[in-house]
């Protein structure tokens, strides 16, 4: 007997009402709220703070400790206004513990400066770090004080919350306060029912919000900073819900789409596995069966293939073509770059072409009659396998009958791009099954979480013959010692990757990873290479040049003509060089371990020993000594990637921004990865027995993102 349906509480009518309701809130900030998703006070009330600063009691200076922000009040003592590089003004503060600290600023007013007299009273908030004279806080806030002045100490700690453009921060606040006002009574917020397993030890949603916008002096502070204050692992909860709940629901209705039954014998597949120079690896052919099985049934497959750097991802994506082939559909192959889609290309045409197969090419440099051509070949059916790039998404790309779709490296391709391709298939009342492929193996977790909406299959097993890539980290100091080691190798007939990644004068231009100062780099690298190294062929490719000069690069190297090849991290996902066997990553402290591991697969194509080596600036952090540690021990994708997202979190491997996926208010995927259990089950529970309240809890915590989650 199925459990009593629970009917959905209504949201709450306080949390539906517009922000322009609120005072203060005229057409221009409510537009530059609305920018931001700000529409309701229901959306104030989850606008949740990034830090807390204690205001609630004032700091001697001489107490004061590096990185450990801080409330002082003092006197001004002395005033300085220098230009060093850009316009500065330093002020130094004492008070009755006999120690100074210096204020400096770089945006200031002249009326700032006429403020700052000495014998003037100020109380200010800030971080000290070390300065040239002792402790400096840059940039913080103040209030000059009047001579008999003594304000009140603050009740509760400040929260800081996300900064939005057009909306100061006294603003926000005051705005977040007015809706907190406007917060009902317990019963009324609550979404999920009472009793619901898994809240049990854990504040209310209401008691969590008050807490988290509004924290007592006496909350845990550090348990606050972590993330760990139960009040945040309430909201964390429920928001994890929600989400995986969106991606189920996305997922249910799809599978309320019908797509073609690729039920056919496999005869094609198993010519082509008799005819490859290579047997599969267990996990190949356990992947192909799933592949197989999801195929065979009507409704569309929804299956992420996961597996390192040359596991044999696309032997099954060609297996997978054959049976729907053999049923007389099309299939559409699209890779992030030309050079990829390329090597796709080639790999298929030797594969498949022999079973008859025809397999056609459309890109962005196929043009004229050559690209009227392959259109005409993929409207009439002729072309049944089609490889390309973006531009098999484009409008004027009309396919007979789509009914497979492989997509590589899709983390590569925007939300938009993929429903495109994905909304090819429907000509003929079906829905394309869907296939996508990554080299970055996903933590389990993150799995579970991210991909819910898809079936997660992971090759883990290398092909035999690939021989492990060596990795020694070396300190930039021995450079001498890997130059005179590419000369040999190249000597030897072997071909090297140097790979430039951030560079030390880009220190001061925010992350320094701009493709410009990564380009400059490359470019002062390739110099520098070939000037030491003469007889060496070395070629160059980095994301400032035309795409055109980025594919003749590659092919060069890709055919022996060139012996070293410079490059930035647009490398990362590339094409096969079987003969280069030796990779120099400079800077590796600074990229992320997924990174790194992409960027060594680059090398270990053939049978001949490589090895890739770290270079790194001293000294080296301990986390940068642990990351470039996992390197060394493991050449195991899945388990780097658990290491990157304890470390790095989980934006980083999934390429949020690209994937669609929401970004997490308050949930972190590593922290709150204990969660998960309980959030499967009760996304099966609300799903059975209360789907109102999940259609609630998705409209809150994720909205409009809900569609793209799984696209």
């Amino acid at each position: 007997m199925a459990p009593p349906r629970v009917p959905a509480p209504a949201l709450a009518g306080q949390g539906a009402t517009p922000l322009a309701s609120l005072r203060g809130v005229g057409d221009k900030l409510a537009a530059s709220l609305a920018a931001r998703g700000l529409t309701t006070v229901q959306d104030l009330w989850f606008l949740l703070p990034l830090r807390y600063e204690d205001r609630t009691r004032l700091t001697a200076i001489a107490d004061l400790r590096s990185g450990e922000p801080a409330q002082v009040e003092g006197t001004v003592e002395a005033v300085e206004r220098g230009f060093r590089y850009r316009p500065m003004l330093r002020v130094a503060v004492g008070d009755g513990s006999h120690r100074t600290v210096v204020l400096r600023f770089f945006h200031f007013r002249a009326a700032q400066v006429a403020q700052f007299r000495p014998g003037v009273r100020l109380r200010c908030f800030g971080t000290p770090r070390p300065g040239q004279h002792g402790l400096e806080i840059v940039h913080p806030s103040y209030r000059i004080l009047g001579p008999d002045e003594d304000p009140a100490l603050g009740d509760s700690l400040d929260p800081v919350y996300p900064s939005i453009e057009g909306v100061g921060p006294a603003t926000l606040r005051k705005l977040i306060g007015q809706a907190l006002e406007r917060l009902p009574p317990a019963e009324a917020l609550e979404l999920l029912p009472p009793g619901t397993p898994g809240l049990a030890g854990l504040p209310g949603l209401r008691e969590s919000l008050l807490v988290l916008h509004r924290p007592s002096p006496g909350q845990d502070l550090a348990a606050l900073a972590a993330g760990t204050h139960p009040a945040q692992r309430r909201l964390a909860l429920e928001e994890l819900l929600a989400h995986h709940l969106g991606l189920r629901r996305q997922r249910l209705a799809q599978q309320q789409l019908r797509a073609r039954a690729l039920d056919g014998p496999g005869e094609l597949a198993r010519r082509l596995q008799s005819q490859l120079p290579f047997a599969l690896t267990g996990a190949q052919q356990r992947v192909y069966e799933q592949v197989r099985a999801d195929l065979a049934r009507p409704s569309p497959m929804q299956r992420l293939v996961q597996g390192d750097v040359g596991s044999g991802k696309t032997v099954v994506a060609a297996l997978a073509a054959t049976l729907a082939v053999e049923q007389g559909g099309q299939v559409a192959l699209a890779a992030p770059t030309e050079l990829l889609a390329e090597q796709h290309l080639a790999n298929l045409r030797a594969w498949l072409e022999p079973l008859g197969i025809r397999v056609a090419w459309l890109a962005g440099k196929v043009t004229g009659k050559a690209r009227a051509a392959a259109l005409a070949d993929v409207a009439s059916g002729a072309a049944q396998v089609v490889v390309g790039t973006h531009a098999l998404m484009q409008e004027g790309v009309a396919f007979h009958d789509l009914v497979l779709v492989i997509v590589d490296e899709q983390h590569r391709f925007g939300v938009q791009q993929r429903l495109a391709l994905r909304d090819k298939g429907p000509a003929h009342g079906h829905v394309p099954h869907q296939l996508v492929m990554t080299a970055t193996p996903i933590p389990r977790t993150l799995a579970m979480t991210a991909y819910a909406d898809l079936d997660v299959s992971a090759i883990d097993e290398l092909p035999p013959g690939r021989t492990p890539v060596q990795t020694v980290a070396v300190s930039a100091d021995r450079r001498p010692e890997l130059v005179e080691r590419i000369r040999v190798a190249c000597a030897e007939g072997r071909q090297v990757y140097w790979v430039c990644t951030l560079i030390e004068e880009a220190e001061d231009a925010g992350n320094g990873q701009g493709p410009g100062l990564q380009a400059q780099a490359a470019e002062r690298t390739f110099e520098q290479l070939t000037a030491q190294l003469p007889g060496v062929r070395v070629g160059l490719v980095h994301g400032r040049m035309k795409a055109a000069e980025k594919q003749a690069a590659m092919r060069a190297f890709k055919d022996g003509h060139t012996d070293l090849l410079v490059a930035t991290t647009v490398i990362e996902v590339g094409v096969d060089v079987p003969n280069a066997s030796l990779m120099i990553i400079e800077n590796a402290e600074r990229l992320g371990l997924a990174q790194l591991h992409q960027l060594r697969g680059r090398v270990g194509r053939g049978a001949a020993a490589s090895t890739c080596v770290l270079l790194y600036q001293p000294p080296l952090s301990a986390m940068a000594r642990q990351r470039l540690d996992v390197l060394r021990r493991t050449g195991d994708g899945f388990v780097i990637a658990e290491e990157d997202l304890k470390l790095r979190g989980p934006g980083e491997l999934l390429g949020t921004r690209q994937t669609g996926l929401a970004a997490f208010r308050i949930a972190d995927l590593a922290r709150d990865a204990d969660l998960l259990p309980k959030v499967h089950r009760l996304a099966d529970l609300l799903l059975e027995s209360a789907p109102g309240v999940a259609d609630r809890l998705i409209a809150r915590w994720v909205g409009g993102a809900a569609r793209y989650a799984g696209a």
